[in-house]
């Protein structure tokens, strides 16, 4: 049997007893009241969901043209990747580096590894390298930038309207979908939920092995 896991608040620095809650319930501190964690309703079946829908949209927005712009006749589509081409041969290469990072690199790595560590714990599986990839993912989320890309779209967009007709593409509806999305499952991740399902599947496996030595 495990041990019981303290938890210390973020607001009185008191140490309590970490306990697991029913869908929709949240944990408050029993000094002063804060928000201790919490778990969504949907638990790890929505942030499945909600994070393969992130993926499938962040490879449409990247694979097809944000805007399209015609000027004098001249029509130029302009997708997420060829922006940071077209950086890069102005001589703003940080510049690129960081759209690439921000945009595009930093959140197919955070999905991507996000979807390696749940999908096998839906079956009761713990994915190889559990530990090191859960501390990476966490890390990625301070690089994505959605919301800042989506206001500097907007603005660009209001600007280049008095110079040249644009449309918007079907790559920045699949980012107004993408960010949505990545809100959803944020939204609905619990981290707790998560390592509570990794040491049950670990304490059955370590049981199953036990009572297999003790059969022989």
């Amino acid at each position: 049997m495990s041990r019981p896991r303290l938890i210390a608040c973020h607001e009185c620095d008191a140490l309590q007893r970490q306990v697991r809650l029913e869908p929709g319930r949240r944990a408050r501190c029993v000094r002063c009241g804060a928000v201790l964690y919490r778990r969504p309703k949907g638990g790890l079946d929505d942030t499945f969901a909600w994070t393969l829908s992130a993926a499938v949209l962040l490879v449409v927005a990247n694979a097809f043209p944000v805007v399209s712009l015609e000027v004098q006749g001249q029509e130029t589509h302009a997708t997420l990747f060829a922006a940071a081409q077209a950086l890069h041969g102005q001589g703003m290469t940080a510049v690129a580096a960081l759209v690439l990072a921000t945009l595009i690199v930093a959140p197919a790595l955070e999905l991507g590894g996000l979807l390696y560590l749940i999908a096998p714990l839906r079956s009761g599986r713990v994915a190889a390298g559990f530990a090191t990839l859960f501390r990476l993912v966490h890390a990625l989320r301070t690089w994505q930038m959605f919301e800042v890309f989506m206001l500097g779209i907007f603005v660009s967009l209001v600007k280049l309207s008095h110079l040249a007709s644009v449309v918007p593409g079907l790559g920045l509806w699949a980012f107004f979908g993408l960010m949505f999305a990545a809100v959803a499952a944020a939204a609905s991740y619990d981290e707790h939920e998560v390592w509570d399902r990794v040491e049950a599947i670990r304490e059955r496996s370590l049981l199953d092995t036990a009572t297999a030595g003790a059969a022989r």
